[in-house]
């Protein structure tokens, strides 16, 4: 396997420039990746005007101790499927773990965990997802579309949203006002 295989639990960030205009400034939390394909969740952008407390209505959860937290964008596939990413302190059914960053879950349960107030002690909800087929993501990569950052839960759980791509470069000590928005190939 080549040193781009498995990175979940990284954080991709769009370079300038990115040819594909739905993730420019995007910040994908990389969940899954494999030689059968990857899976992140956006955590770059929020939904304007809708909240969790909404989404558990609509769910038929009873919001209960539930915080109005923001929903993200989390990808442009199944944009109406919801998925939590989380601290490791909370597991059900179906959790996986995503490296040292975060664990996902996707099932009722762990929004009806967090609606009872026993639910993980870090988590963000977000619709959608990002996806690659096998083999596209190393693609992407070759062709200067990303840089892969480190997993930093404090990205993820403390910086909000509008912040964290800026916020993710300055992590890995680059200043992202002096990024190039073109590369050539030697």
């Amino acid at each position: 396997m080549s040193e781009t295989h498995y990175l979940a639990g990284r954080i991709l960030l769009a370079l300038p420039g990115m040819f594909d205009p739905r993730f420019a400034r995007a910040v994908i939390a990389m969940c899954m990746h494999d030689e059968h394909g990857a899976l992140g969740i956006g955590i770059g952008r929020i939904h304007d005007g809708l909240r969790f407390r909404a989404v558990l209505e609509e769910a038929g959860i009873e919001p209960g101790a539930a915080p109005d937290a923001p929903v993200h964008l989390g990808g442009p596939v199944e944009p109406q499927r919801g998925f939590v990413l989380h601290s490791p302190d909370w597991s059900g059914m179906g959790t996986i773990t995503a490296g040292t960053l975060c664990s996902l879950s996707f099932s009722h349960d762990v929004l009806r965990a967090i609606a009872e107030g026993t639910g993980p002690s870090r988590w963000l909800f977000a619709l959608g997802y990002a996806g690659w087929g096998g083999g596209q993501l190393e693609n992407e990569l070759r062709h200067h579309g990303w840089h892969v950052a480190d997993g930093r839960p404090d990205i993820l759980f403390a910086v909000p949203a509008g912040q964290r791509w800026t916020g993710a470069w300055k992590a890995e000590g680059i200043d992202p006002a002096l990024l190039a928005s073109q590369t050539g190939q030697a």
